[in-house]
């Protein structure tokens, strides 16, 4: 007996001759494209924001820390926390004609209601003269950060070193310190102890540790050496204040015992093996020549005043200038991402030789 055959049916054509689609996939692909039509509507309508940064706070009070030098309270306007800190941060101040510079705070880090910043007024110094002359209490500050390019690390011992306004960063470390049952020693100098801020603070803490040493009433300036005998073996040392007082410290290191030396300038570094090179600025239709003992970013402002810069030590990167040509010796602190190699911090980097084409 024969066993039946089955018949399969094919699908007939359209009246163009062309296969019929099957069903499902018809209603999938209509699925398909009516989800990809409303995902386009939607981008098209979504408007990507920039991220906003800047911290708008309110000057809550300013004080009279010492000669010349005056503290500023600052909040959130509505009173909400503010980002966290550490010893040794500092913050980005955008001041009302657009200068910016850099402050270090110098109050509680586990107080989030406030930030505290001291500005030692300079009589040529363009933000600490803007600082103390317009901003007062109830005024509006624009601030970037908290960053912090001098952390504070854990350690058994340390010895601290602060000259004049760089009391500021330094104080935080010190109360750290001291909370956390460190062995600590500081040694504070000054032009005279009305110059010398925060010395009220400093009194409630263990006088045994501290050694004030004014210049009026000492009448001769420490080497890096005597400076460093103050420390204890295998201590770690933080040392901020004038440019002058670092380069005896770090003179001082190798035969002090010292571990390690963490420092923070507020005045530009010397600039070391320099050599004369030229600058183009294309824009500008110009080209002038860096000395060996001047920064590009110097020689630039002559002919640019507005050419932006902040912090003169090359970690800010607020004067990063695009490169056209020329090969760049990279002495900042700024780490460049993609696409951003073909920039110059022009307050310490320099030529490898030959000219550099700037875009300004």
């Amino acid at each position: 007996m024969n066993s039946p055959e089955t018949s399969i049916k094919p699908v007939p054509p359209d009246l163009r001759g062309r296969p019929r689609p099957d069903r499902m996939w018809r209603l999938v692909g209509a699925a398909i494209g009516s989800y990809s039509q409303l995902t386009r509507r939607s981008l098209r309508s979504r408007r990507i924001k920039p991220v906003d940064r800047d911290l708008r706070l309110v000057v809550q009070d300013t004080r009279v820390e010492a000669q010349d030098v005056r503290s500023y309270r600052l909040a959130a306007p509505d009173g909400a926390p503010l980002p966290r800190w550490q010893p040794g941060s500092h913050l980005d101040v955008v001041l009302p004609s657009g200068l910016c510079r850099q402050y270090s705070l110098c109050g509680d880090p586990t107080d989030r209601s406030y930030y505290r910043i001291a500005v030692r007024r300079i009589a040529d110094g363009g933000g600490s003269r803007e600082l103390h002359d317009t901003i007062q209490q109830g005024g509006g500050l624009t601030l970037r950060g908290p960053r912090n390019g001098f952390p504070y690390v854990s350690a058994v011992r340390y010895l601290f070193i602060a000259g004049g306004i760089g009391i500021t960063p330094i104080l935080p470390m010190v109360k750290r310190a001291a909370a956390a049952g460190a062995q600590w020693r500081l040694v504070y100098t000054g032009r005279s102890r009305e110059s010398m801020p925060f010395l009220d603070e400093l009194a409630a803490l263990d006088p045994d540790r501290i050694l004030i040493r004014p210049d009026a009433e000492y009448g001769t300036l420490l080497s890096g050496t005597e400076l460093l005998k103050y420390g204890s073996g295998g201590a770690v040392v933080y040392c901020c204040g004038p440019t002058p007082m670092i380069a005896e410290v770090r003179a001082g290191l190798p035969g002090s015992g010292a571990t390690a030396l963490h420092f923070e300038r507020f005045s530009p570094p010397p600039i070391v093996d320099g050599v004369p090179f030229e600058i183009e600025l294309r824009r500008s239709d110009r080209v002038l020549t860096v000395p060996a003992d001047r920064s590009a970013l110097d020689v630039v402002r002559e002919v640019r005043p507005e050419a932006p810069y902040s912090c003169r030590q090359g970690f800010c990167g607020t004067c990063r200038t695009r490169v056209i040509a020329g090969d760049v010796d990279h002495r900042d602190q700024v780490v460049s991402g993609p696409g951003e190699t073909d920039v110059m911090t022009i307050c310490v980097s320099r030529s490898k030789g030959g000219r550099i084409v700037l875009d300004l």
